[in-house]
């Protein structure tokens, strides 16, 4: 059976970059390796405890955390949205969060990624990113990074998957990331 890594974009621009790169780690993904695009982010409602209550979770959340019980490992891909994790992966991260104690990143591997328009390639979104999924329950692979800088035109005319330079870093990422899973435990 393979590793099942679960890649949540925090971007909900269907040409985004760190959706493109996302896709390029499904390409990448080593032999025993299943990388899996969750699609629908941008359906779940802010986090509220008040819905979020036995036969009243809505479906989209109720879908994303099935997914994410189902998964061995997690792959964030974030574009920085003015210095910081965007909204739609932070509540990601906070439904899968939940319920306390026994959320679904429950001590998983997880690493963080991403590209941006600026000259860091969206370190500060990440290392936020990072900092929210380990409280919240993962195993998060400080070492395991991939920031690439200047989104805008180093992808304007290239998939990701195409750069020779980011295909190979990915790969090595999808691949650590795969290493860790049974040194999660």
């Amino acid at each position: 059976m393979p590793v099942r890594i679960l890649a949540l974009v925090g971007s909900l621009r269907a040409g985004s970059t760190n959706r493109r790169l996302a896709e390029a780690a499904v390409k990448v993904a080593p032999e025993g390796a299943e990388v899996t695009l969750f699609e629908g982010l941008g359906d779940i409602p802010f986090y509220n405890e008040d819905i979020d209550v036995e036969g009243g979770v809505p479906a989209a959340a109720a879908r994303l955390r099935e997914a994410a019980q189902a998964t061995d490992a997690f792959l964030l891909v974030s574009p920085e949205y003015n210095g910081t994790i965007p909204a739609v992966l932070k509540n990601a991260i906070d439904w899968l969060s939940r319920p306390y104690g026994a959320g679904a990143f429950g001590g998983k591997p997880v690493a963080v990624i991403g590209t941006s328009l600026g000259q860091y390639g969206g370190l500060w979104a990440q290392d936020e990113a990072r900092k929210s999924v380990g409280i919240a329950g993962g195993k998060v692979i400080e070492d395991l990074k991939l920031s690439i800088p200047g989104s805008a035109s180093r992808f304007a005319e290239t998939h990701p998957y195409d750069d020779a330079e980011v295909a190979a870093q990915l790969t090595d990422v999808v691949a650590r990331l795969h290493g860790n899973v049974g040194a999660a435990a």
